[in-house]
C-alpha cells in the first residue's frame, strides 16, 4: 500500500539526515535535545485540530511522526529500539487491550469497553513495573486540569463516583465556600489548598458535562487574547495614554459585540 511506501521513505529520510554524510545538526540531536519540539508540536497538532484546519492539521500530524522515527533513529543507534519495536509493540497493546474484538472478550458498550481496558492496563502495568494503583502512569509533565480529568475518569471506571451530576453541582459550591472561607482567615496554605480542590471540583463538573475542561480553557484563553488583542489597537488608534478601566471596558465590549456579529 502506497502509505506504508510513504512511511518507508520517512525512514530511509532519517536514517540519511542521522547517518555518514548526513545533516550536522540533525546528527548532533539526542532524546533530551529534541524533548522540547515534540511538546511544541503536539500543541501545534491541538491548534490545528481546534481551527478546523485539515492542511495544517495533516501537516503537524506529519510534524509528530517525524519526531517519532527522529526518536526511533536514536535509541537504535545506542541499541535500545528501533521503529519495528514501536510498532510492534502498539499494534500488540491494541490487540491485548480489545479482547471483545480480537478475542472472546464480552465488552458492548463503549463504557465497558474503558473499564476492560483499563483493567487489563493496570495488570500489564503491575506485571511490568510493580504497579497496582489505577491512577499511576500518568505524565506529570502534562497539563493538570488534564492530569486531574484523567484520574478522575480512572476513578470513575471502577465505580468511584458520583451516580449523577446534582452532587457535583453541590461539592463545587462546597468548595468555593470553603474557598472563601480560607481566604477572610489569610492563611496561604489553606487558600492554595482550597483554590486546588475548587479547580478539581470544576474540572469534575467538566466531566460530567461531558467537556475537556482543558480544552474548555484554552478557548477562554483564545477569547481573552482576541478581546485584549482589540482593546490595545483601539487605546492605540486613539492615541490614549493609561485610560482608565472605564473605558477599556467601553472596548473590552465593542469586541465581544463584534464576536457576535462574526
Amino acid at each position: 500500500m502506497n502509505e506504508f511506501n510513504e512511511f518507508s521513505r520517512l525512514v530511509e529520510v532519517v536514517d540519511r539526515l542521522r547517518g555518514e554524510g548526513g545533516c550536522p545538526w540533525d546528527k548532533a540531536q539526542t532524546h533530551d535535545s529534541v524533548k522540547p519540539y515534540l511538546i511544541e508540536e503536539a500543541f501545534e497538532v491541538i491548534e490545528a485540530l481546534e481551527a478546523h484546519d485539515d492542511s495544517a492539521f495533516c501537516e503537524e500530524l506529519g510534524d509528530v511522526l517525524l519526531h517519532i522515527v527522529f526518536h526511533a533513529r536514536i535509541a537504535a543507534e545506542r541499541g535500545a529500539f528501533d521503529i519495528e519495536d514501536i510498532s510492534r509493540g502498539i499494534v500488540e497493546k491494541l490487540i491485548t487491550r480489545h479482547p471483545h474484538v480480537f478475542a472472546d472478550g464480552s465488552a458492548k458498550t463503549a463504557g465497558e469497553v474503558l473499564e476492560e481496558w483499563e483493567r487489563i492496563k493496570l495488570r500489564e502495568k503491575k506485571a511490568k513495573r510493580g504497579r497496582s494503583s489505577l491512577l499511576e502512569g500518568l505524565p506529570i509533565s502534562m497539563p493538570s486540569l488534564l492530569v486531574a480529568q484523567r484520574i478522575q475518569e480512572k476513578a470513575s471506571r471502577i465505580g468511584f463516583d458520583w451516580p449523577n451530576i446534582e452532587p457535583v453541582w453541590d461539592k463545587v459550591r462546597e468548595e468555593f465556600a470553603e474557598l472563601e472561607k480560607a481566604y477572610i482567615s489569610r492563611d496561604f496554605d489553606e487558600i492554595e489548598s482550597e483554590l486546588g480542590d475548587f479547580l478539581f471540583s470544576i474540572t469534575n463538573l467538566a466531566r460530567f458535562l461531558d467537556i475537556s475542561s482543558e480544552m474548555a480553557l484554552r478557548k477562554t484563553i483564545a477569547k481573552f487574547t482576541r478581546r485584549f488583542s482589540y482593546v490595545e489597537r483601539m487605546v492605540k488608534e486613539k492615541g490614549l495614554d493609561r485610560p482608565g478601566l472605564d473605558v477599556l471596558d467601553v472596548f473590552w465590549e465593542e469586541a465581544k459585540q463584534l464576536e457576535r456579529q462574526g
